[in-house]
C-alpha cells in the first residue's frame, strides 16, 4: 500500500498494540498520518515513534476527536474568553455502554482502559485546563468482573489529578455502564463553572438498561459522529494547505504518559508523579 503512486497520507486505525510499528512505517514511506489514540501503549514506543516522525519530516495528528466535538469546541472558546476564570477542578465522567467480550481481552491487542477510555479524558483535561497534569492516583476495581484481571485490565477506575499550576481533577471511566453511553465534562473556575454533556436538571434521574428516564446515546459513533468527521476534515486540509496539524505527536505522547502514570499508580496503591521519561513505564 505505501508504494501506491499518489499516496499522501494514511490513517492508523489498527488495535493499539500495533500504532507504533505502523506510524513508524508510514513515516519512513514519507507518509503524512492521522493515528486514533493512543499513541501507544508504552512510553519506550511513543518516544521512539516522535522521534521516527521528526527523522522523516512528516506531519502526525493524533486522534482526539472530543477536541473537534461542536460542544468541546464551544466551551474551550469560553474558558479562554475568560468567562469562567481561572481553572480550579476538571472533572470528567466516561462511561462505555457494553464492556468488551472477555475474548477482547485474552486477545492482548489494546491496552487497558486508561489507555482505551480514560486517555481521552486525560487529553481533555490538559486542553481545556491549559495547563499539564503532574501527578495521578488511580483507584480501580473489577468486583463485577473479577476474570478481566487475569489479563491486566479493570473494569471502573477514577483517577485523581493534579495540575502544574494547583488545580485539581478527577477522571472516571467505566466500561460496562449498561444503561448507555455517557460523557459528561466540567470545569470549574475562578468565576463560574462550565458543562458539557449533562443531563437534564430533574428531581430524579434513572439509568438502567431496563429504561431511563432521561433519553441518553447508545454509542459513542451516535454521540461524536460531527466530531469525527470534522477531525477527518481538519486532516485532509492540513496536508492541502500544508499547515501543522491541531492535535499533534506531543499531544498524543503527553495523554499516554498520564495513562502510563495512572497505570502505575495501580500498581503500586500510591500517587504517581507523570513523566514522559521510558523509566516511567509500567512493569
Amino acid at each position: 500500500m505505501l508504494e501506491c503512486k499518489g499516496l499522501d497520507a494514511v490513517i492508523v486505525a489498527t488495535p493499539d498494540k500495533f500504532h507504533a510499528a505502523a506510524v513508524k512505517m508510514a513515516a519512513a514511506a514519507g507518509k503524512d498520518i492521522l493515528c486514533e489514540k493512543p499513541l501507544a501503549i508504552n512510553l519506550a514506543e511513543g518516544n521512539e515513534l516522535l522521534d521516527a516522525i521528526r527523522r522523516a519530516g512528516v506531519r502526525l495528528q493524533v486522534g482526539f476527536m472530543r477536541r473537534y466535538d461542536p460542544a468541546y469546541a464551544v466551551a474551550m472558546k469560553r474558558i479562554e474568553a475568560g468567562e469562567i476564570g481561572v481553572p480550579v477542578i476538571f472533572k470528567a465522567v466516561g462511561r462505555d455502554k457494553d464492556g468488551p467480550p472477555l475474548s477482547a481481552y485474552q486477545s492482548n491487542v489494546n491496552g487497558m482502559l486508561f489507555y482505551t477510555n480514560s486517555i481521552h479524558d486525560f487529553d481533555l483535561a490538559r486542553w481545556l485546563m491549559r495547563d499539564e497534569v503532574c501527578e495521578v492516583h488511580a483507584y480501580t476495581t473489577s468486583a463485577i468482573r473479577p476474570e478481566v484481571v487475569e489479563f491486566g485490565d479493570v473494569v471502573a477506575s477514577v483517577v485523581n489529578l493534579k495540575f502544574s499550576e494547583g488545580a485539581i481533577g478527577n477522571v472516571e471511566s467505566y466500561a460496562q455502564a449498561v444503561y448507555g453511553y455517557d460523557v459528561r465534562t466540567e470545569i470549574i473556575g475562578s468565576k463560574g463553572s462550565i458543562l458539557v454533556g449533562s443531563l437534564h436538571r430533574i428531581p430524579t434521574t434513572l439509568l438502567a438498561a431496563q429504561g431511563s428516564t432521561q433519553p441518553i446515546t447508545d454509542y459513542f459513533l451516535t454521540a461524536f459522529a460531527d466530531a469525527y468527521v470534522a477531525e477527518m476534515q481538519d486532516f485532509v486540509e492540513c496536508i492541502l494547505n500544508d499547515r501543522v496539524p491541531r492535535v499533534s505527536g506531543e499531544d498524543g505522547l503527553k495523554a499516554l504518559a498520564i495513562a502510563v502514570a495512572a497505570e502505575n499508580s495501580n500498581l503500586r496503591r500510591k500517587a504517581t508523579k507523570v513523566s514522559l521519561e521510558t523509566s516511567a513505564v509500567a512493569p
